[in-house]
């Protein structure tokens, strides 16, 4: 009797799976949706069910499909600053979600410099008074693993490593006790846009302490590149087209544990590559976002390697992502990495890697880059000033993707030409070239190693030399004083540019 029963019983526990009515984990009170795009619900719910939703007095109906996924659109409106609510019948009763407004949503993505709380950044204190703003939210979810670092993940943490349960969070409300766990860069972006836009700003941040780039990427995508596939090859904790130290780590979390939710490549982990994108971003797909801000480097600048491929790794990244949001448009801006010494790191590589990052302006549609070096902390791979950071990837997106007539950027070089005496360098957002506090301009150097002098003429540099030179560097350092600015007080990019001899 009882191996009768026992299918039967099973067939009713496999249906009792999706019995459960439930929102998607993105879809919380408090959200922020995104502004003259379809307005999209989705959830799960008993197969064949009924699902009922009012939102600013419209109905949609629809049925939970045969997979237990449920979906419903609503049509664009333009921002929306006063609270609305969303009201939803289902076969187990009524769910309501207040407290919705519409803006714009920007998805914050990197490592732990773009996860870096507001608490610990240098201006929180003098800002904490202006935290509170029911305008600006943001989705900052929890991720398994969080602050352990050279240890074994415990079982808990080993039981959410899992697509579906690695992120755990919802929205919240800007205010004094929720905005000091928030981005602090997303902060400071996201409050620079509400201030200029006078909207609802949602930041939907899903930054990993320590991931490097190939984890947000999907698997798929890096198989498309004839380099790349080696990277998803098995098992990834022994894989040497992977950075070294990403091995390591991975290894000392949850290497050799049996019990560890994996796949072919091996056991889940953030920095495995495809895990971060399979668990966040995938999963938030079907909400329409503004753009995205990228804060990301410090675990591929460590191997030559690893530096000189980043840049095709970036391209394919945002090729992905405009991809899988059916947008050719959407914007993308990134920060260049930071001035660091290598007494405390291994930075011997960054200034190849700022280059590299550089390089990408004019690969990037659509893309800004945010220069930080000039708030680097020597000793540290934290720099605490964030606020400079977020602010300058906010005039990215105030001039490219919100019309606003303000300079995005600092000097940023477009070319050194030798004319027998000297080498002239041009650049771009060059109004008000000048040394930064006053001083003489500082950094430049024709063979990476020793600083030369130069003049500023016309708002040009010139170098004087006799012979030609090869290229020309600019803040070729891992830490770098260099301190070329133009009249916003907006610093020089990291460089390395070939001569072009005029003669």
């Amino acid at each position: 009797m009882l191996r009768k029963l026992l299918p039967l019983a099973l067939c009713f526990w496999g249906f009792g799976l999706f019995a459960q009515f439930s929102l998607a984990d993105v879809l919380t009170y408090n959200m922020v949706l995104q502004r003259d795009q379809p307005i999209h619900f989705w959830g799960k719910g008993m197969p064949k069910t009924q699902i009922v939703a009012h939102f600013m007095g419209q109905e949609v109906v629809t049925r939970v499909n045969a997979e237990g996924q449920w979906s419903i659109f609503f049509p664009p409106q333009q921002a929306v600053l006063k609270p609305q609510s969303l009201r939803i019948r289902h076969n187990q009763g009524e769910q309501i979600l207040q407290n919705i407004v519409i803006g714009d949503v920007w998805l914050c993505i990197g490592q732990s410099n773009m996860e870096w709380p507001l608490e610990k950044e240098d201006y929180y204190l003098s800002e904490i008074k202006n935290t509170k703003q029911s305008l600006l939210r943001f989705y900052n979810p929890d991720y398994a693993g969080k602050g352990v670092y050279n240890a074994p993940f415990n079982e808990s943490l080993r039981k959410r490593l899992t697509p579906t349960d690695f992120f755990q969070g919802r929205w919240q409300e800007s205010h004094s006790e929720t905005a000091k766990r928030m981005s602090a860069v997303g902060y400071y972006f996201g409050s620079s846009l509400l201030e200029s836009e006078k909207i609802p700003i949602g930041l939907v941040n899903m930054a990993i302490g320590g991931a490097p780039i190939e984890t947000f990427m999907s698997t798929e995508i890096l198989k498309t590149h004839p380099s790349f596939g080696a990277k998803v090859q098995s098992p990834w904790l022994d894989n040497d087209a992977l950075a070294v130290w990403i091995r390591t780590r991975g290894k000392q979390n949850v290497g050799g544990i049996a019990d560890v939710p994996g796949d072919s490549l091996g056991p889940n982990h953030a920095f495995k590559p495809g895990f971060a994108n399979a668990a966040g971003i995938a999963k938030i797909l079907p909400m329409p976002i503004k753009g995205v801000t990228w804060y990301q480097g410090e675990s591929n600048a460590q191997e030559i390697e690893r530096v000189m491929e980043y840049g095709d790794l970036q391209q394919l990244m945002v090729k992905e992502l405009r991809s899988q949001w059916a947008n050719a448009e959407l914007p993308f801006y990134w920060v260049q990495l930071s001035s660091i010494d290598t007494l405390k790191y291994q930075s011997r590589f960054w200034p190849e890697f700022r280059n590299q990052q550089r390089l990408l302006l004019s690969k990037i549609t659509h893309g800004g880059m945010a220069v930080s070096s000039d708030v680097g902390a020597k000793n540290d791979v934290h720099p605490t000033d964030k606020k400079t950071v977020g602010q300058r990837l906010a005039r990215w997106a105030l001039n490219q993707t919100y019309g606003r007539p303000i300079v995005p950027s600092g000097p940023l070089v477009k070319s050194a030409i030798f004319d027998g005496s000297k080498v002239v360098v041009d650049f771009e957002f060059d109004t008000g070239l000048q040394g930064g506090n006053g001083q003489n301009i500082r950094g430049f150097s024709l063979d990476g190693k020793n600083e030369i002098l130069c003049t500023l003429v016309n708002n040009r540099i010139w170098i004087p030399c006799r012979n030609n030179p090869e290229y020309v560097y600019y803040a070729w350092r891992p830490f770098s004083e260099a301190n070329l600015v133009n009249g916003e007080g907006l610093p020089a990019s990291t460089f390395k540019i070939k001569v072009v001899d005029s003669r």
